[in-house]
């Protein structure tokens, strides 16, 4: 509460965002969320380039992902030119730098994919898309789940913005592109939604349709105000989940898949998949915990994959990945 906050008088605060179109809507939220439980303080956005944004005729598992869409935003928070940072948490790794710290969930949007269908296909869903038809995607995890379902279907990398993306396939140069249902939301774009695949087709990635507030461990006065926009629910389900990430030793390329709800009683149910790029291979389990420890919840469900044989595929997509 902000009774409960002794709140700065001659501070501006700056939020370092990618420059991209999602994520300077998402940050622009971030500032008027706090602006609005804040009157009278000031925040201002820095827009950052970073490596992943500037590679983008490379999929992204050849270029190594650890830290591709945070590292420029991170370094300027630790040199001071940034006091905090919006991420998609679904970009954040689950091993932050030194000195820098997840303060803030925000209240999770839809974490499902979406299907989005060329024009010629509209109506279909992905169980009547004729055999051959192109799906769009630079997701390993989509890929190596829909591979494991839809066989008969193939796949190819798609990179650039939303609005590239969305250019290509209405070109012609897809059928379908597989795209997350948050970020078309929140650029106004939930009309191209064709179908939301459903968890049992294809579980989300971890953190996905929520934001990740990051900023210094040392900088406390912020950290008390960034706390206005943690969203405990979703906090919880997302450390679950990251602690599961972490667990297996997973970057964002990998093709590990998440599902978490928390219940009436405070209990937290996490799924989790692992599955093997050619999709003849998934693994997929689930574990329920008490919300008070989410890490061990995440944990507990990274040892019943990996009794199972999680850390073999992931090791074999490693090296392959450097071959």
């Amino acid at each position: 509460m902000l009774t409960e906050i002794k709140l700065p008088t001659l501070r501006q605060f700056r939020l370092g965002s990618r420059d991209s179109q999602l994520a300077m809507v998402q940050s622009e939220w971030v500032k008027a969320q706090l602006e609005q439980t804040y009157p009278g303080l000031t925040f201002a956005i820095d827009a950052i380039k970073t490596q992943g944004d500037k590679i983008l005729e490379v999929p992204l598992a050849k270029i190594g992902d650890k830290g591709l869409f945070t590292k420029e935003l991170e370094t300027a928070m630790l040199e001071g030119r940034s006091d905090f940072a919006v991420h998609s948490l679904k970009d954040l790794p689950t091993r932050l730098p030194e000195g820098l710290v997840l303060t803030a969930i925000t209240t999770r949007e839809n974490p499902a994919d979406a299907l989005v269908l060329h024009h010629r296909h509209q109506g279909l869903t992905l169980d009547q898309l004729p055999g051959g038809a192109v799906i769009g995607t630079s997701s390993l995890r989509r890929l190596a789940q829909l591979r494991y379902v839809y066989p008969h279907l193939v796949f190819k990398d798609v990179r650039g913005n939303l609005n590239t993306r969305l250019h290509k396939l209405d070109e012609g140069q897809y059928d379908a592109l597989i795209l997350a249902v948050a970020g078309l939301e929140r650029l106004g774009w939930g009309h191209r939604v064709s179908q939301v695949i459903p968890a049992e087709v294809s579980l989300h990635a971890v953190g996905q349709g929520a934001l990740g507030i990051e900023c210094r461990e040392d900088d406390t006065e912020l950290i008390a105000l960034l706390q206005a926009l943690n969203h405990r629910p979703t906090a919880l389900t997302c450390r679950a989940e990251r602690a599961f990430l972490r667990a297996l030793e997973g970057g964002c390329q990998v093709p590990i898949g998440v599902s978490s709800h928390l219940s009436e009683d405070g209990q937290i149910l996490l799924e989790g998949m692992v599955a093997k790029l050619d999709g003849t291979l998934l693994i997929r389990d689930q574990h329920m915990g008490l919300e008070e420890d989410p890490e061990a919840v995440g944990r507990a469900l990274a040892e019943k994959l990996k009794a199972q044989g999680a850390e073999e595929i992931l090791q074999e997509i490693f090296l392959s990945q450097r071959s």
